[in-house]
């Protein structure tokens, strides 16, 4: 079938936020985002989001934004028979800046499913040995900050109806174990993820969860406990928690392919973070079908990301069937309308049972 493309243009929009989103290797102190729009010859539109988190990956807002104004320009007349294969033909252009190719794969995908009026999740299939989940839960994340501001936020989304908390740790172990055991007794039968972000080492993780087990508290999943490369540590530490029913999952470790092979080869972890800003949209569909022959568990995260690449990603999981953890909460981070999802509600509940063609939803052009 196909489509034509007529334009295309890249911009960067800026939002506030609720309250800073801290980890223990940075902070975003606002939304500041690159999105890239395609226009077809029959008047549909397809919108990309690249969600730059330089403290984490390296990026930045303007190498990214000059990368996708370069794809557009090159886009514009283009006659589009299979978006996978310009996919492919493009992905050299954004060696080193997965966030702009999440945004070109995104819109160029999302145009393709208006052009034929399904949805974006209907470009995908299920993962191996899965089903499509049309309805999805998110968890909620306690950023890094005082007992107080735990407290109050845990308070504030348990109320909302969120049953699944993941603490942010990692850069203070005594108030990181003091706010884990606040949101255990405010929210006392949630799971209970925890993320470092590269924050502890293994012995440190592992003394960690020692403390909270003496108070009771076994967590369901240790992400990225230890340093990015690693790969001994997280191994000792997955080895560690096997038979307790706590996962460990790899986050900055696995952002390709190839990181997700050697992690399932050195047993280094039982469960990956998948998140399209690391590795793209189409290696995210094959490091997903890895993970599933190979039996390892799946979370499907996000940077720091709007209601464009978050309801995608919703899409995404929803089609492959095959994540276990829902991580797509930063909407509820995010002031005005770039926080709207038409599929998702308070209590980060997304209903994708009747969705519309494409992404479903517009980026402000500001």
């Amino acid at each position: 079938m196909g489509f034509s493309i007529s334009n295309a243009q890249a911009w960067i929009a800026t939002a506030p936020l609720v309250t800073p989103f801290r980890i223990a290797t940075g902070q975003h102190d606002q939304l500041e985002n690159v999105f890239l729009q395609i226009r077809t010859a029959d008047g549909c539109y397809g919108y990309g989001e690249a969600a730059v988190a330089s403290h984490i990956t390296g990026e930045t807002v303007s190498q990214t934004l000059a990368n996708l104004q370069q794809a557009a320009s090159q886009l514009a007349g283009q006659e589009i028979a299979d978006p996978f294969a310009v996919i492919d033909r493009f992905r050299p252009a954004f060696a080193g800046n997965h966030a702009a190719l999440a945004a070109f794969e995104m819109a160029l995908l999302d145009a393709e499913a208006r052009s034929r009026g399904v949805s974006f999740g209907a470009l995908f299939k299920p993962a191996f040995g899965c089903q499509p989940t049309p309805r999805l839960t998110s968890d909620i994340t306690i950023v890094i900050g005082s007992l107080e501001e735990a407290q109050q936020a845990a308070r504030q989304y348990a109320g909302q109806g969120f049953n699944a908390f993941k603490i942010k740790i990692g850069r203070d172990f005594d108030l990181d174990l003091q706010r884990v055991l606040a949101v255990k007794q405010i929210a006392p039968d949630c799971s209970l993820i925890l993320d470092a972000n590269m924050g502890y080492d293994a012995e440190t993780m592992l003394r960690f969860v020692q403390d909270l087990r003496a108070a009771g508290i076994n967590p369901d999943l240790l992400e990225q406990p230890v340093a990015k490369t690693d790969w001994d540590g997280l191994a000792a530490v997955t080895r560690a928690m096997a038979g307790t029913g706590t996962l460990v999952c790899a986050d900055e470790s696995v952002g390709s392919l190839e990181s997700a092979r050697k992690a399932i080869e050195l047993k280094a972890v039982s469960a990956i973070n998948i998140k399209f800003m690391k590795s793209g949209i189409s290696e995210a569909v094959q490091i997903a079908d890895l993970a599933c022959r190979n039996g390892i568990r799946l979370m499907l995260g996000a940077m720091m990301e709007s209601t464009v690449a978050i309801t995608a990603a919703a899409h995404f999981a929803a089609s492959l069937g095959c994540f276990s953890i829902i991580d797509l909460d930063t909407t509820f981070f995010i002031k005005g309308p770039l926080s709207q999802s038409p599929y998702l509600d308070n209590g980060g509940h997304f209903d994708l049972s009747n969705p519309q063609p494409g992404i479903g939803v517009e980026p402000p052009l500001t």
